[in-house]
């Protein structure tokens, strides 16, 4: 059976669930028991009362847990049937994915078809790849208040803030608007600061590459501050230029330097004249691997994601084709550390489009610490061993560096890129989703690789933001 068959027979066997006795003038959803009160014949979708109400597998069995509902999503509806754990009776929205009426209502509005995509998205390529405007709190603080201040006597009258934010807080904005004569924002959590009082962050421009079919896995990028450019396979001399941290460049051939000092990178075009060799260790270069076992091996057709720690790089497969790669953080530590990224295989287990993440970035004191920082809105999280996942890095832009903690730092155009490329994927209208049987969660690989000696810190930071204590909350799983 493909994988469209398979999850259409779960759509028919979900609506069964609730069309059993059905009406038999009930040719099209929403189906529901013909003993119980008819579902309005207007609706159309269901409306979520609160952000991210819980989307389960079956009714009655709120464990069973298969992702939650965007803030002002539409979902479609199909059916209904009475369950435990729900005062009302569940909703039928998708393929295994039923919502209890208590925390939803019915609307005649059409169901969402797409999720909502900013002007600020836009793909690889296009925009810089972030859901929300993120902002950092200035030197002298900020106030945020729940509601927006009302009057006209200055920008805070004589209303006592709800919180106080420290310099260098983060916040991701959703809304803006005029009160009291200065401009306001209101953040995804829903506080309201002045706008004068934050200062915008600016995400790396930096995007990895999509690749053609039997394109192959000959691309680098500078993760030197400045790189040296030889006329020669020989590092020494005056170099004839110079190229840019996060430059793109072809890797065509390596040799060992004629004098010592490292092996040696042509970059230049075959036939070209003068040649342009750079040194290897200035350079991050994905390499082709096999896939997994566990999905087939050299067989394997399914996508997966292969992670090298010693280049610093991440490689999408479908199978055995290369299809994305590009440069990535991995976490600041030793093999073994609570700070490293954990080597070995692993499944995606959880994808949220944004969530407040802990233990990001290291105490400065005390790296292998526990940190008991947040950062709110991180976004394209992609947990896939226990705390550690895969993000949209706003904070730092140290990509092809080990930096932080544990997780795997992406720029944020590649992070939405991937996001939509791993499973489980988010119906529209969806804000998290979990794996399911007939949806495994994307095997990511994350190894060692070969260690490359690099004449540069790997521990250099460039405006990490201050974050406000952790509230302890970790991301549930199922």
């Amino acid at each position: 059976m493909t994988r469209r068959a398979a999850l259409g027979a779960v759509v028919l066997a979900s609506l069964a669930l609730s069309a059993t006795n059905a009406r038999a003038d009930s040719i099209v959803p929403p189906w529901s028991d013909p003993h119980d009160v008819p579902l309005p014949a207007w609706g159309k979708s269901v409306a979520p009362l609160r952000p991210d109400v819980g989307i389960v597998a079956a009714p009655g069995k709120p464990d069973a847990k298969r992702g939650t509902v965007a803030a002002g999503a539409r979902l479609p509806l199909y059916g209904s049937a009475r369950g435990a754990s729900c005062g009302g009776r569940w909703l039928l929205v998708g393929p295994m994915a039923w919502v209890c009426s208590d925390a939803v209502e019915v609307s005649g509005d059409a169901p969402q078809t797409a999720r909502p995509q900013t002007a600020r998205e836009g793909g690889v390529g296009g925009g810089d790849g972030l859901p929300y405007r993120y902002f950092f709190v200035g030197a002298d603080g900020a106030e945020a208040f729940l509601n927006l201040p009302t009057g006209s006597d200055g920008a805070h009258g004589i209303e006592a803030p709800d919180e106080a934010l420290d310099p260098g807080f983060a916040v991701a904005i959703s809304e803006e608007a005029d009160a009291r004569g200065a401009r306001w924002g209101r953040t995804r959590h829903g506080e309201w600061i002045p706008m004068r009082e934050l200062t915008p962050f600016h995400a790396s421009p930096f995007h990895g590459d999509v690749l053609a079919a039997n394109a192959r896995l000959d691309m680098a990028w500078v993760v030197a501050d400045a790189a040296s450019v030889f006329s020669a396979p020989v590092a020494s001399g005056r170099p004839a230029h110079k190229r840019a941290r996060f430059d793109r460049v072809t890797w065509h051939e390596e040799r060992a330097a004629a004098h010592g000092g490292g092996p040696m990178v042509r970059v230049s075009d075959d036939g070209v004249t003068p040649e342009q060799w750079m040194r290897a260790r200035d350079l991050a270069h994905p390499t082709l691997a096999v896939p997994p076992e566990p999905i087939g091996g050299a067989s394997a057709t399914s996508p997966w994601i292969d992670i090298d720690l010693g280049a610093q790089t991440l490689v999408a497969y479908e199978g055995a084709r290369p299809v994305f790669a590009t440069l990535v953080s991995t976490g600041l530590g030793a093999p073994g550390d609570a700070a490293a990224t954990p080597e070995g295989l692993h499944r995606i287990g959880a994808k949220l489009s944004t969530n407040d993440m802990d233990n990001l970035e290291p105490d400065e004191d005390d790296p292998s610490a526990e940190s008991v920082d947040t950062i709110d809105d991180v976004p394209y999280v992609q947990y896939f061993d226990h705390g550690v996942a895969l993000v949209g890095t706003f904070w730092h832009r140290d990509l092809g560096r080990p930096h932080g903690r544990a997780s795997v730092s992406l720029a944020p155009k590649d992070a939405a890129w991937l996001f939509a490329f791993t499973a489980p994927h988010l119906p529209p209208g969806w804000s998290a989703a979990y794996p399911t049987e007939l949806e495994p969660g994307t095997i990511v690989r994350v190894r060692t690789g070969e260690p490359v000696a690099r004449d540069f810190p790997l521990d250099k930071t460039h405006g990490t933001v201050i974050h406000k204590p952790s509230s302890g909350k970790t991301p549930e799983t199922p």
